[in-house]
């Protein structure tokens, strides 16, 4: 996905940081946030996203990525129930794991900043970086090496790759 680097702070992208990525608001989403891996959920099925030359074996790399629940303003007649496909990059550091995406052709990006509990579950926060004012909790489960289902307080943001 090649990101250009713009500062230094946690996130090993170089992009602006993710504000108290383990807040009160995030606890409490996460401890109503569900997501299981099952066959049934929504991202068991694979979907058409950018493709990506990620290595399977291993999370941290290039993925697909969609998110939903929300309209985008920029893109003439977004409704919250469209998917917005984009590309992503999985990359770990100690207990945390940071995720980069972007949507609408490229034209924005987001980040989450989630820190890794047991059984794969991930914990944390997302910042669009395209409109910094929009933070959300978000929760993720690491279903294997080719699936991320996430959850945001208004939808889905999930990770996939072949």
């Amino acid at each position: 996905m090649a990101m250009q680097r713009t500062g230094e702070g946690r996130n090993p992208y170089g992009v602006m940081d993710v504000p108290d990525p383990n807040d009160s608001e995030v606890e409490d989403f996460a401890a109503h946030a569900r997501l299981d891996g099952s066959d049934g959920d929504d991202n068991a099925s694979r979907w058409n996203g950018p493709g990506v030359e990620g290595t399977l074996g291993a999370p941290p790399g290039d993925w697909s990525s969609r998110w939903n629940g929300g309209a985008d303003p920029t893109i003439p007649g977004d409704v919250p129930e469209t998917w917005k496909h984009g590309r992503g990059e999985v990359r770990f550091v100690a207990d945390r794991v940071y995720l980069l995406f972007d949507w609408a052709d490229g034209s924005r990006r987001g980040l989450i900043d989630a820190k890794v509990e047991a059984g794969g579950k991930l914990v944390g926060k997302y910042i669009n970086l395209t409109a910094p004012e929009v933070t959300r909790p978000w929760c993720g489960l690491i279903v294997g090496d080719d699936r991320i289902d996430g959850r945001w307080t208004n939808g889905r943001l999930d990770f996939r790759r072949s």
